[in-house]
């Protein structure tokens, strides 16, 4: 099966900003090697320890670090932006790139309400009318659209591919009125998983796009030459929920198992559920994990977010999870 990556581009305890981005660009390269299908950058605004903002620029950068992998938005959060301007950035990517973009459409804000506030003065209005701006991008996408007054004349007839996030019941029949394939959050938010793929399954009208469902999931993917190994790189990762928990957030923290005797009984008991789609221990316990969520939810992708400190170490999870799959 196609297996793929989520990157936020962590910026890290004793790192810079430029540090991530050159992570970025060794993290993409090692992933086409590996085989990975599309390689994803998501959308995060005031946050300290993550550099994907300009989701669009991100993408170019590493498309042009690699060769054939597809380059892609998981995703770009439309309420944030006009349809046209959009439009008009990933036509131009796929000029530049071609038949190697991906566009994923998402309806939150990657933040907080006060820096949605900021991004886009009509943002809760845009989350309304997310249908509406989701098919005039593919109006603009469109040759069809070229007797209209307003053209994205870059995007007309160039081919990418529209791909809608959720992690939601109504972002999956959504997903599934526009006969598109659906990716599910629940590298952070797997609590309607089941229920959402079932809708997207029953509702699922083929269109031109699409014949059939087709179902991606995301989840996040530790993998240590030990299970001890596993549970000390994987403190980071917790780390991370917990300051959006307390609101402390910051730059992704070293690895470190004190961490544990940290967390509060409730504290922990919140991030676990936030966290239920995790994969977490060495090579064969995380293998027999994945091989039995992928057959319960019948998946037809599988994507994966790998928050690990070291960077080393992030390369060898993504090389053992690329065995796995390559094996299943």
């Amino acid at each position: 099966m196609k297996f793929s990556f989520l990157d936020l581009v962590y910026i890290k305890e004793g790192g810079s900003t430029s540090d991530a981005y050159s992570e970025l660009k060794n993290t993409a390269i090692n992933a086409e090697k590996l085989g990975f299908e599309r390689f994803w950058l998501a959308e995060h605004h005031n946050m300290e320890g993550i550099g994907s903002c300009a989701t669009s620029v991100l993408i170019g950068y590493v498309a042009s670090h690699t060769n054939k992998m597809r380059i892609g938005s998981g995703g770009i959060m439309l309420p944030n932006h006009s349809a046209l301007a959009v439009s008009e950035q990933f036509g131009t990517l796929a000029h530049l790139f071609p038949n190697r973009i991906d566009l994923g459409l998402g309806r939150a804000p990657g933040t907080d309400g006060l820096t949605a506030q900021f991004m886009n003065e009509n943002f809760f209005k845009n989350v309304q009318e997310f249908p509406k701006n989701v098919s005039l991008i593919q109006q603009f996408f469109s040759t069809d659209n070229e007797n209209s007054k307003v053209r994205a004349y870059v995007a007309e007839g160039s081919e990418v591919p529209i791909y809608i996030l959720g992690s939601s019941t109504e972002s999956a029949v959504l997903s599934a009125t526009f006969g598109l394939p659906y990716v599910f959050a629940s590298h952070f938010a797997p609590q309607q998983l089941g229920a959402a793929f079932k809708f997207y399954e029953q509702d699922f009208q083929a269109s031109e796009y699409l014949q059939k469902p087709y179902k991606i999931a995301c989840v996040n993917v530790i993998i240590g030459e030990s299970m001890e190994e596993a549970r000390l790189l994987a403190s980071s990762f917790y780390k991370m929920f917990l300051g959006i928990i307390r609101n402390q957030r910051s730059k992704m923290l070293k690895a470190d198992l004190k961490f544990y005797n940290e967390w509060t009984v409730n504290e922990e008991a919140i991030i676990r559920q936030m966290t239920s789609c995790t994969f977490i221990g060495d090579r064969e316990s995380v293998a027999r994990n994945l091989y039995q969520f992928i057959d319960r939810y019948k998946i037809d992708e599988i994507m994966i977010s790998c928050p690990i400190y070291s960077q080393e170490k992030r390369l060898f999870s993504m090389q053992e999870f690329a065995a796995i799959i390559s094996n299943k």
